[in-house]
């Protein structure tokens, strides 16, 4: 009983984990609607400030990071694997961008990618 009883709270706590991040995810995206950046001002933003962004996707460096460029400056981008399959994107595509800023203490400032898609 003891056993069932701790499975139980642990997938209860795993549920509203998952809620927490869709729901940042949707916060993300209703803010940074209203956010439209460029790639130069990006470095004048505070970590975590949601963003819109257009512009080109130049390559593909290694697993989920990505060059992008608007002409004023280019970024990286973190996309994740799911996000990527189903968005049908290559390099050389004109993408928008949603995101949050990523600032580190050792590496370049980034985007944590929540929605790409192609624009024409």
């Amino acid at each position: 009983m003891k056993n069932l009883l701790k499975i139980a709270l642990c997938m209860s706590s795993l549920s509203l984990a998952v809620g927490a991040w869709a729901n940042d995810d949707h916060i993300i995206m209703q803010q940074a609607a209203n956010n439209h950046v460029t790639v130069s001002a990006i470095a004048n933003l505070k970590d975590e400030t949601a963003v819109t962004l257009k512009g080109t996707l130049l390559k593909h460096l290694n697993e989920d990071h990505y060059e992008f460029s608007d002409g004023t400056g280019v970024i990286l981008l973190d996309i994740d694997e799911d996000l990527w399959k189903v968005s049908n994107i290559k390099a050389g595509d004109k993408v928008q961008v949603v995101g949050e800023v990523d600032t580190h203490r050792y590496k370049p400032t980034d985007i944590e990618v929540v929605k790409i898609e192609k624009i024409s």
